[in-house]
Protein backbone atom coordinates (compact mmCIF):
# COMPACT_ATOMS: atom_id res chain seq x y z
CA UNK A 1 0.00 0.00 0.00
CA UNK A 2 1.17 3.36 -0.79
CA UNK A 3 -0.41 6.28 1.50
CA UNK A 4 -0.15 9.83 -0.24
CA UNK A 5 -0.56 13.19 1.63
CA UNK A 6 -1.93 15.51 -1.01
CA UNK A 7 -1.86 19.50 0.03
CA UNK A 8 -4.18 21.94 -1.65
CA UNK A 9 -5.34 25.33 -0.99
CA UNK A 10 -6.07 27.60 -4.56
CA UNK A 11 -8.45 26.96 -7.09
CA UNK A 12 -6.11 25.64 -9.62
CA UNK A 13 -4.65 23.38 -7.44
CA UNK A 14 -8.31 21.88 -6.78
CA UNK A 15 -8.72 21.38 -10.47
CA UNK A 16 -5.40 19.00 -10.95
CA UNK A 17 -5.90 17.45 -7.61
CA UNK A 18 -9.23 16.04 -9.08
CA UNK A 19 -7.15 14.34 -11.70
CA UNK A 20 -4.54 12.52 -9.87
CA UNK A 21 -7.82 11.73 -7.54
CA UNK A 22 -9.80 10.07 -10.24
CA UNK A 23 -6.76 8.60 -11.53
CA UNK A 24 -6.20 6.76 -7.64
CA UNK A 25 -10.13 6.06 -7.89
CA UNK A 26 -9.54 4.10 -10.96
CA UNK A 27 -6.23 2.83 -10.23
CA UNK A 28 -7.56 0.93 -6.90
CA UNK A 29 -10.80 0.12 -8.97
CA UNK A 30 -8.93 -1.98 -11.51
CA UNK A 31 -7.14 -4.15 -8.62
CA UNK A 32 -3.81 -2.90 -9.80
CA UNK A 33 -0.93 -3.36 -7.07
CA UNK A 34 -0.43 -1.06 -4.56
CA UNK A 35 -3.30 0.25 -3.81
CA UNK A 36 -2.97 3.74 -3.12
CA UNK A 37 -4.53 5.77 -0.34
CA UNK A 38 -4.87 9.45 -0.48
CA UNK A 39 -5.00 11.98 2.20
CA UNK A 40 -6.49 15.20 1.15
CA UNK A 41 -5.25 18.63 3.64
CA UNK A 42 -6.55 21.68 2.13
CA UNK A 43 -4.89 24.71 3.42
CA UNK A 44 -7.56 26.76 3.51
CA UNK A 45 -5.24 29.90 1.52
CA UNK A 46 -8.32 29.80 -0.59
CA UNK A 47 -11.78 30.23 1.57
CA UNK A 48 -13.95 31.86 -0.01
CA UNK A 49 -17.08 29.05 -1.00
CA UNK A 50 -17.02 30.08 -4.27
CA UNK A 51 -13.50 29.15 -4.99
CA UNK A 52 -13.21 26.18 -2.42
CA UNK A 53 -16.17 24.43 -1.42
CA UNK A 54 -17.87 24.45 -4.78
CA UNK A 55 -15.01 23.05 -6.35
CA UNK A 56 -14.46 19.83 -4.04
CA UNK A 57 -18.69 19.49 -4.80
CA UNK A 58 -18.50 19.72 -8.52
CA UNK A 59 -15.18 18.04 -9.24
CA UNK A 60 -15.83 15.34 -7.00
CA UNK A 61 -12.45 15.54 -5.03
CA UNK A 62 -12.51 13.42 -1.84
CA UNK A 63 -12.81 15.07 1.49
CA UNK A 64 -10.15 16.60 3.10
CA UNK A 65 -9.35 14.79 6.43
CA UNK A 66 -8.47 18.45 7.57
CA UNK A 67 -8.54 22.14 6.83
CA UNK A 68 -5.88 24.19 8.40
CA UNK A 69 -7.76 27.46 8.34
CA UNK A 70 -4.32 29.24 7.30
CA UNK A 71 -5.60 31.30 4.45
CA UNK A 72 -4.77 35.33 5.87
CA UNK A 73 -1.66 37.37 6.87
CA UNK A 74 1.06 38.06 4.94
CA UNK A 75 3.25 35.79 2.95
CA UNK A 76 5.41 34.67 5.69
CA UNK A 77 2.83 34.07 8.52
CA UNK A 78 0.49 32.36 6.32
CA UNK A 79 3.55 30.36 5.22
CA UNK A 80 4.89 29.54 8.70
CA UNK A 81 1.91 28.79 9.94
CA UNK A 82 0.97 26.26 7.20
CA UNK A 83 4.56 24.76 7.31
CA UNK A 84 3.81 24.26 11.14
CA UNK A 85 0.44 22.45 10.74
CA UNK A 86 1.67 20.44 7.59
CA UNK A 87 4.72 18.92 9.51
CA UNK A 88 2.54 17.86 12.56
CA UNK A 89 -0.38 16.37 9.95
CA UNK A 90 2.91 14.88 8.11
CA UNK A 91 4.03 13.24 11.34
CA UNK A 92 1.23 11.50 12.63
CA UNK A 93 -0.08 10.43 9.17
CA UNK A 94 3.04 8.65 8.33
CA UNK A 95 2.77 8.72 4.23
CA UNK A 96 5.39 7.46 2.02
CA UNK A 97 4.69 10.86 -0.68
CA UNK A 98 3.62 14.55 -0.27
CA UNK A 99 2.00 15.47 -3.29
CA UNK A 100 2.04 19.28 -4.31
CA UNK A 101 0.55 21.28 -7.10
CA UNK A 102 2.26 24.33 -8.83
CA UNK A 103 3.50 27.45 -7.23
CA UNK A 104 0.91 28.47 -4.27
CA UNK A 105 2.24 29.20 -0.70
CA UNK A 106 0.95 26.23 0.05
CA UNK A 107 2.65 24.28 -2.30
CA UNK A 108 5.95 25.56 -0.76
CA UNK A 109 4.60 24.94 3.16
CA UNK A 110 4.17 21.45 2.08
CA UNK A 111 7.43 20.86 0.34
CA UNK A 112 9.47 22.08 2.84
CA UNK A 113 7.55 20.70 5.77
CA UNK A 114 7.96 16.81 3.87
CA UNK A 115 11.31 17.82 3.01
CA UNK A 116 12.43 18.52 6.33
CA UNK A 117 11.29 15.31 7.84
CA UNK A 118 12.69 13.52 4.89
CA UNK A 119 9.35 12.67 3.11
CA UNK A 120 9.81 12.64 -0.51
CA UNK A 121 7.88 15.37 -2.23
CA UNK A 122 6.22 14.81 -5.50
CA UNK A 123 5.79 17.92 -7.27
CA UNK A 124 2.42 18.21 -10.31
CA UNK A 125 3.22 21.36 -12.70
CA UNK A 126 7.14 21.27 -12.02
CA UNK A 127 10.08 23.13 -13.70
CA UNK A 128 8.03 26.33 -15.02
CA UNK A 129 9.57 29.96 -14.72
CA UNK A 130 8.79 33.48 -15.70
CA UNK A 131 11.94 34.12 -14.63
CA UNK A 132 10.68 37.40 -12.63
CA UNK A 133 11.70 36.85 -8.64
CA UNK A 134 8.96 39.67 -7.80
CA UNK A 135 6.94 37.15 -8.48
CA UNK A 136 5.94 35.46 -5.21
CA UNK A 137 4.68 32.06 -7.28
CA UNK A 138 8.64 32.24 -8.65
CA UNK A 139 10.47 31.86 -5.50
CA UNK A 140 7.85 29.30 -4.29
CA UNK A 141 8.74 27.02 -7.48
CA UNK A 142 11.83 27.18 -7.54
CA UNK A 143 12.27 26.49 -4.02
CA UNK A 144 9.86 23.83 -4.31
CA UNK A 145 11.32 22.06 -7.12
CA UNK A 146 14.80 21.78 -5.88
CA UNK A 147 13.40 19.56 -2.93
CA UNK A 148 11.50 17.30 -4.28
CA UNK A 149 12.50 13.57 -5.38
CA UNK A 150 9.46 13.73 -8.21
CA UNK A 151 9.15 16.31 -10.64
CA UNK A 152 6.11 16.53 -13.33
CA UNK A 153 6.41 18.65 -15.93
CA UNK A 154 3.65 19.70 -18.09
CA UNK A 155 6.26 21.14 -21.04
CA UNK A 156 9.50 20.17 -22.63
CA UNK A 157 10.40 24.26 -21.56
CA UNK A 158 9.90 23.64 -17.93
CA UNK A 159 12.18 20.01 -18.27
CA UNK A 160 15.00 22.62 -19.73
CA UNK A 161 14.32 24.79 -17.11
CA UNK A 162 14.87 22.45 -14.16
CA UNK A 163 18.16 21.00 -16.48
CA UNK A 164 19.99 24.58 -16.59
CA UNK A 165 19.10 24.49 -12.55
CA UNK A 166 21.08 21.02 -12.48
CA UNK A 167 17.62 19.24 -11.42
CA UNK A 168 17.75 16.29 -13.87
CA UNK A 169 16.70 13.05 -11.65
CA UNK A 170 13.21 12.26 -11.35
CA UNK A 171 12.20 14.52 -13.66
CA UNK A 172 9.79 13.82 -15.81
CA UNK A 173 7.65 15.47 -18.75
CA UNK A 174 3.87 13.89 -18.53
CA UNK A 175 1.67 17.15 -20.18
CA UNK A 176 -0.69 18.39 -18.31
CA UNK A 177 -3.12 17.38 -16.02
CA UNK A 178 -4.88 20.47 -16.35
CA UNK A 179 -5.52 19.71 -19.95
CA UNK A 180 -7.14 16.17 -18.59
CA UNK A 181 -9.64 18.14 -16.25
CA UNK A 182 -10.26 20.70 -19.78
CA UNK A 183 -11.53 17.01 -21.51
CA UNK A 184 -13.51 15.73 -18.92
CA UNK A 185 -14.97 18.79 -17.74
CA UNK A 186 -16.13 21.10 -20.65
CA UNK A 187 -18.65 18.27 -21.18
CA UNK A 188 -19.97 18.21 -18.07
CA UNK A 189 -20.39 22.47 -17.80
CA UNK A 190 -21.93 22.37 -21.15
CA UNK A 191 -24.48 20.21 -19.70
CA UNK A 192 -25.27 21.79 -16.16
CA UNK A 193 -24.03 25.61 -16.23
CA UNK A 194 -26.70 27.85 -16.40
CA UNK A 195 -24.09 30.79 -16.42
CA UNK A 196 -25.08 32.25 -19.75
CA UNK A 197 -28.32 32.55 -19.08
CA UNK A 198 -28.08 33.51 -15.88
CA UNK A 199 -25.47 36.48 -16.98
CA UNK A 200 -28.02 36.94 -20.07
CA UNK A 201 -24.86 36.35 -22.54
CA UNK A 202 -24.30 35.42 -26.48
CA UNK A 203 -21.64 32.74 -27.23
CA UNK A 204 -18.90 34.69 -29.01
CA UNK A 205 -19.98 38.47 -28.39
CA UNK A 206 -18.20 39.08 -24.74
CA UNK A 207 -15.17 39.03 -23.16
CA UNK A 208 -13.89 37.34 -19.98
CA UNK A 209 -11.57 39.09 -17.55
CA UNK A 210 -9.66 37.94 -14.71
CA UNK A 211 -7.31 39.74 -12.21
CA UNK A 212 -5.47 38.72 -9.41
CA UNK A 213 -2.01 38.45 -9.07
CA UNK A 214 -0.21 41.13 -6.92
CA UNK A 215 2.23 42.72 -9.23
CA UNK A 216 -1.75 44.28 -10.71
CA UNK A 217 -3.47 44.77 -7.71
CA UNK A 218 -1.19 46.15 -5.53
CA UNK A 219 -0.31 48.44 -7.48
CA UNK A 220 -3.17 51.23 -8.08
CA UNK A 221 -1.84 53.08 -11.85
CA UNK A 222 -1.77 49.06 -13.11
CA UNK A 223 -5.18 48.46 -11.52
CA UNK A 224 -6.27 51.47 -13.40
CA UNK A 225 -4.93 51.01 -16.85
CA UNK A 226 -6.17 47.60 -16.59
CA UNK A 227 -10.02 48.67 -15.78
CA UNK A 228 -9.54 51.47 -18.29
CA UNK A 229 -8.66 49.01 -21.50
CA UNK A 230 -11.30 46.45 -19.91
CA UNK A 231 -14.22 49.26 -20.33
CA UNK A 232 -13.09 50.59 -23.50
CA UNK A 233 -13.63 47.44 -25.15
CA UNK A 234 -16.30 46.83 -27.40
CA UNK A 235 -19.10 44.40 -25.94
CA UNK A 236 -19.57 43.11 -22.25
CA UNK A 237 -16.46 42.43 -20.13
CA UNK A 238 -17.27 39.40 -17.84
CA UNK A 239 -15.26 40.02 -14.76
CA UNK A 240 -15.90 37.33 -11.63
CA UNK A 241 -14.05 39.35 -9.05
CA UNK A 242 -11.15 37.68 -7.36
CA UNK A 243 -12.01 37.99 -2.93
CA UNK A 244 -8.02 39.83 -2.95
CA UNK A 245 -8.85 42.01 -6.26
CA UNK A 246 -12.32 42.88 -4.53
CA UNK A 247 -10.50 44.33 -1.42
CA UNK A 248 -8.15 46.43 -3.56
CA UNK A 249 -10.89 47.71 -5.27
CA UNK A 250 -13.12 48.82 -2.13
CA UNK A 251 -9.92 50.59 -1.08
CA UNK A 252 -9.24 52.57 -4.36
CA UNK A 253 -11.72 52.27 -7.03
CA UNK A 254 -15.39 51.82 -4.59
CA UNK A 255 -17.33 53.40 -7.54
CA UNK A 256 -16.76 50.16 -9.29
CA UNK A 257 -18.40 48.68 -6.60
CA UNK A 258 -21.59 50.38 -6.36
CA UNK A 259 -23.94 48.50 -7.06
CA UNK A 260 -23.10 45.65 -7.23
CA UNK A 261 -25.03 42.76 -8.48
CA UNK A 262 -24.90 39.75 -10.75
CA UNK A 263 -26.43 42.09 -13.40
CA UNK A 264 -22.83 44.20 -13.40
CA UNK A 265 -22.27 47.63 -12.88
CA UNK A 266 -23.34 51.49 -14.49
CA UNK A 267 -20.29 51.31 -16.37
CA UNK A 268 -20.09 50.97 -19.86
CA UNK A 269 -18.71 47.59 -20.63
CA UNK A 270 -17.39 46.29 -17.54
CA UNK A 271 -19.57 43.87 -15.40
CA UNK A 272 -18.57 42.54 -12.08
CA UNK A 273 -19.30 39.88 -10.90
CA UNK A 274 -18.57 37.32 -7.77
CA UNK A 275 -16.45 34.41 -8.44
CA UNK A 276 -17.68 32.08 -10.04
CA UNK A 277 -17.94 27.86 -9.92
CA UNK A 278 -15.53 26.02 -11.84
CA UNK A 279 -17.91 24.50 -14.23
CA UNK A 280 -19.19 28.36 -14.82
CA UNK A 281 -15.75 29.32 -15.64
CA UNK A 282 -15.16 26.52 -18.24
CA UNK A 283 -18.52 27.55 -19.93
CA UNK A 284 -17.71 31.48 -19.73
CA UNK A 285 -13.99 30.07 -20.89
CA UNK A 286 -14.85 28.06 -23.68
CA UNK A 287 -17.76 30.76 -25.46
CA UNK A 288 -16.10 33.98 -24.92
CA UNK A 289 -14.42 35.86 -27.81
CA UNK A 290 -11.39 36.13 -25.50
CA UNK A 291 -9.43 35.75 -22.66
CA UNK A 292 -7.66 38.66 -20.79
CA UNK A 293 -6.02 37.79 -17.63
CA UNK A 294 -2.97 37.53 -15.04
CA UNK A 295 -3.84 33.98 -14.11
CA UNK A 296 -1.11 30.96 -15.31
CA UNK A 297 -4.06 28.28 -15.43
CA UNK A 298 -6.32 30.29 -17.61
CA UNK A 299 -4.04 31.12 -20.31
CA UNK A 300 -4.01 27.27 -20.47
CA UNK A 301 -7.41 27.11 -20.28
CA UNK A 302 -7.97 29.50 -23.15
CA UNK A 303 -5.99 27.63 -25.48
CA UNK A 304 -7.66 24.07 -24.71
CA UNK A 305 -10.79 25.53 -25.49
CA UNK A 306 -9.49 27.46 -28.72
CA UNK A 307 -10.32 31.01 -27.69
CA UNK A 308 -7.41 33.49 -27.88
CA UNK A 309 -5.82 34.97 -25.07
CA UNK A 310 -4.42 38.48 -24.08
CA UNK A 311 -1.39 38.42 -20.71
CA UNK A 312 -2.04 41.12 -18.54
CA UNK A 313 1.42 40.62 -17.15
CA UNK A 314 4.88 41.31 -18.40
CA UNK A 315 5.72 38.26 -19.03
CA UNK A 316 4.21 34.41 -18.68
CA UNK A 317 5.65 30.98 -17.78
CA UNK A 318 3.28 29.14 -20.53
CA UNK A 319 5.80 30.83 -23.40
CA UNK A 320 4.05 27.90 -25.55
CA UNK A 321 0.71 29.55 -25.91
CA UNK A 322 2.79 32.51 -27.09
CA UNK A 323 5.14 30.59 -29.65
CA UNK A 324 1.64 28.60 -31.29
CA UNK A 325 0.03 32.01 -31.82
CA UNK A 326 -2.50 31.55 -28.73
CA UNK A 327 -1.73 34.55 -26.60
CA UNK A 328 -0.52 37.59 -26.34
CA UNK A 329 1.65 39.30 -23.35
CA UNK A 330 1.09 42.82 -23.31
CA UNK A 331 1.45 43.63 -19.61
CA UNK A 332 -0.98 46.47 -18.39
CA UNK A 333 -0.77 49.52 -20.82
CA UNK A 334 -4.63 50.34 -22.16
CA UNK A 335 -3.48 51.05 -25.56
CA UNK A 336 -1.94 47.86 -25.67
CA UNK A 337 -4.55 45.35 -24.33
CA UNK A 338 -7.08 47.16 -26.67
CA UNK A 339 -4.79 46.72 -29.70
CA UNK A 340 -4.14 43.14 -28.90
CA UNK A 341 -7.98 42.45 -28.22
CA UNK A 342 -8.60 43.93 -31.45
CA UNK A 343 -6.12 42.04 -33.34
CA UNK A 344 -7.13 37.90 -32.43
CA UNK A 345 -4.78 35.19 -32.46
CA UNK A 346 -5.56 31.46 -34.12
CA UNK A 347 -2.80 29.49 -33.55
CA UNK A 348 -1.60 26.17 -33.78
CA UNK A 349 -1.80 22.81 -31.76
CA UNK A 350 0.39 22.78 -28.87
CA UNK A 351 1.24 18.57 -28.45
CA UNK A 352 3.28 18.38 -25.49
CA UNK A 353 0.23 19.19 -23.06
CA UNK A 354 -0.32 15.59 -23.96
CA UNK A 355 -3.06 13.71 -24.79
CA UNK A 356 -5.51 13.40 -21.96
CA UNK A 357 -3.45 10.98 -19.61
CA UNK A 358 -1.32 12.92 -17.31
CA UNK A 359 -3.03 12.43 -14.44
CA UNK A 360 -2.50 8.23 -14.74
CA UNK A 361 1.18 8.49 -16.00
CA UNK A 362 1.93 10.48 -12.51
CA UNK A 363 0.66 7.89 -10.55
CA UNK A 364 1.82 5.23 -12.65
CA UNK A 365 5.34 7.23 -11.49
CA UNK A 366 4.99 7.41 -8.32
CA UNK A 367 4.12 3.94 -8.07
CA UNK A 368 7.06 2.63 -9.94
CA UNK A 369 9.04 5.09 -7.53
CA UNK A 370 8.24 3.79 -3.96
CA UNK A 371 9.41 0.93 -5.10
CA UNK A 372 12.81 2.21 -4.94
CA UNK A 373 12.22 4.43 -1.91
Amino acid sequence: MIRILTIVGARPQFIKAAMISRAIVEHNRRGENPTVVEEIIHTGQHYDANMSDIFFQQMQIPEPVVNLQAGTGMHGEMTGRMLAQIEKEIVNRNPEWVLVYGDTNSTLAGALAAAKLHVPVAHVEAGLRSFNKCMPEEINRILTDHVSSLLFCPTQAAVDSLSREGITRGVHHVGDVMYDAAQIFVKIAGHTSTILRDLNLTPGEYYLATVHRAENTDDPDRLRNILTALNALEGPVILPLHPRTRKILQGFFPSLLTPHSSQGTPHSSLHIVDPVSFLDMVELEKNARTILTDSGGVQKEAYFHGVPCVTLREETEWVETVQAGWNQVVGADPEKIVVAVRRGLTGKSIAEYGQGNASADVLKLICSATASL
